[in-house]
This record gives C-alpha cells, sequence and structure tokens, in this order.
C-alpha cells in the first residue's frame, strides 16, 4: 500500500520516517519529496508498504501524531490521475 505523509517538519529526513514507519512493519520503499534547487524537504512524502494490514495499522497509529512539535497527516495515497494530452486552445 502507498502511503502519504504530510505536514512534515522540514527538517524530518528519511532516516527518521524509516526508523517510525518500520515499527509497523516492511518498509519497500520511502520518498521524502524535495526542492529540487535548494534540495529542502517540501513537507510531504510516501512510503510504500508491502503489507496492507501493516500499512493500516501504521496509518491508524500514526495520523495526526506529533513529529518534532507538527502533527502529521498519513492516509493511503490516492493515485496519480492521468494528465489529459487534450489540451484547450486559444483563439
Amino acid at each position: 500500500m502507498n502511503i502519504y505523509i504530510g505536514q512534515l517538519p522540514y527538517n524530518v529526513n528519511e532516516d527518521e520516517l524509516k526508523e517510525i514507519f518500520s515499527e509497523y512493519g516492511e518498509i519497500a520503499s520511502l520518498n521524502l519529496v524535495k526542492d529540487r534547487f535548494s534540495g529542502q524537504s517540501k513537507g510531504f512524502g510516501f512510503i510504500d508498504m508491502p503489507n496492507n494490514s501493516e500499512a493500516d495499522q501504521a496509518i491508524k497509529a500514526l495520523n495526526k501524531s506529533m513529529l518534532k512539535g507538527r502533527e502529521i497527516k498519513v492516509n493511503q495515497a490516492e493515485q496519480r490521475r492521468q494528465k489529459s494530452s487534450f489540451r484547450k486552445r486559444r483563439y
């Protein structure tokens, strides 16, 4: 299950997130989204946990929990929407 983690403190790193989520099960991948130019965290990321029941436990336990003074948001990630290749023309 792909999990969205939002409202993260900007100084949190991937190792800290791995440590927190690994308490609930195996982590297949972790992606902390960072600014392309500065390298600073954008305050959200994604974790993929292969076992859905472990992922559900992590979501229930960690959603609205405090991390470094901020209440984080944890839920199942929504599927990315396909961008339409059709564009409206301006006349």
